[in-house]
């Protein structure tokens, strides 16, 4: 399966030629990804199961030996931007589209322990929608990453991972749980149901149970912005993640075997974890519970919630030759439940299949 249209190559390396008056030497493309299954139980130290898909972030890169970093968009709504590639400065409080790039350039200058780096002018494309739980801004660092690490002729030789701004030093997770206990996920389901009440727990139960005082409650347990939280629903949250982080293996499973009703075992499986994150996560919203049934109902196998986890997106899984006439009727019946307040965009609904990784194309 191509992971790149020729044509859109050549359109980018024309407006190249007229933004800098020069011919790319190379270009790097990497694609945007969709969660297929396996919502909020990363963190929880459990795998999920995402995708990458045929939409991609596209960059055209010329090492120049000025010094600077020149940055410029196929999209006129995103502002050029130019700075010393030996001087990144990123103000975290501005989501700027130029920011996630020297994200990634940065990243690897500080992995590498790097100074005195060449200058680089780079035209960006992409067609991943933006906001869409599609990973376009990922796509923008692992590109610049990756330009980066071709203009230094360097290889990135393991992964790299960071928490995202959460002190984890004291706090068990529930893989951690699982795992001291040396039982499987579905015997871990039924720890919960005997360990946890369905019923909310008040922070007094909880300090209770623990043999914890409410200081040591707030200070050791909870984050900053749970401080003040009256109610937890551990027994619903805890369902969630086990359930759920079982319903990625048997996704695995079920792909790995390929029985003939693959296609309704893995909807199934989706429709199951739409229910989990509506009611025992409740992660989801009203419009988008709408949107799930509407998926269903024009032919959709499976469907959930899917991105960042907090209502937003769908992901459904469609046999090919029910495609069109779900993507009409979709978009129809989406917009015509509203009050006409919802203006038809776009790029709201498409189709994709599984898409190839990063890649770097070297100029002729």
């Amino acid at each position: 399966m191509p992971v790149l249209d020729w044509t859109l190559l050549l359109k980018l390396k024309e407006m190249f030629n007229s933004k800098f008056g020069s011919i790319p030497k190379f270009y790097v493309r990497a694609p945007g990804r969709v969660n297929i299954i396996g919502e909020h139980i990363d963190y929880c130290g459990y795998s999920v199961l995402p995708m990458a898909i045929e939409q991609d972030v596209l960059i055209a890169v010329e090492p120049v030996k000025t010094y600077t970093l020149q940055l410029a968009n196929t999209n006129p709504l995103y502002l050029d931007f130019s700075t010393s590639a030996n001087n990144i400065q990123i103000d975290k409080t501005k989501a700027l589209w130029h920011n996630y790039f020297l994200c990634g350039l940065k990243g690897i200058q500080e992995h590498f322990g790097l100074s005195n780096l060449t200058g680089m002018n780079c035209l960006v494309d992409g067609n991943i929608p933006p906001s869409s739980g599609l990973s376009s801004s990922s796509a923008l660092v692992c590109c610049a990453g990756l330009v980066t690490l071709t203009v230094l002729g360097r290889n990135l030789s393991k992964l790299l991972a960071k928490y995202k701004n959460l002190q984890w030093d004291n706090v068990l997770r529930l893989e951690e749980v699982q795992a001291k206990l040396g039982i499987s996920l579905e015997e871990m389901l039924l720890v919960t149901e005997d360990a946890l009440h369905p019923e909310p727990y008040n922070p007094e139960e909880i300090c209770r149970c623990l043999g914890i005082s409410l200081e040591e409650l707030r200070t050791q347990i909870l984050s900053p912005n749970t401080q003040d939280v009256l109610i937890f629903k551990l027994y619903q949250r805890a369902k969630h993640v086990y359930s759920e982080a079982a319903r990625v293996l048997q996704f695995k499973k079920i792909c790995e075997e390929a029985p003939e009703n693959m296609v309704q075992l893995l909807g199934e499986l989706m429709n199951q974890s739409h229910m989990s994150c509506r009611d025992m996560y409740e992660c989801s919203c009203p419009e988008l519970d709408q949107l799930v049934d509407i998926c269903r109902k024009f032919g959709a196998q499976g469907s959930r919630l899917t991105g960042a986890g907090w209502g937003g997106c769908t992901v459904s899984i469609v046999p090919a030759d029910k495609l069109p006439g779900f993507l009409a009727n979709v978009h129809k019946a989406y917009y015509q439940r509203s009050d006409g307040s919802l203006a038809p965009e776009k790029q709201s609904l498409f189709a994709t299949k599984p898409g190839g990784g990063a890649l770097v194309f070297l100029e002729a």
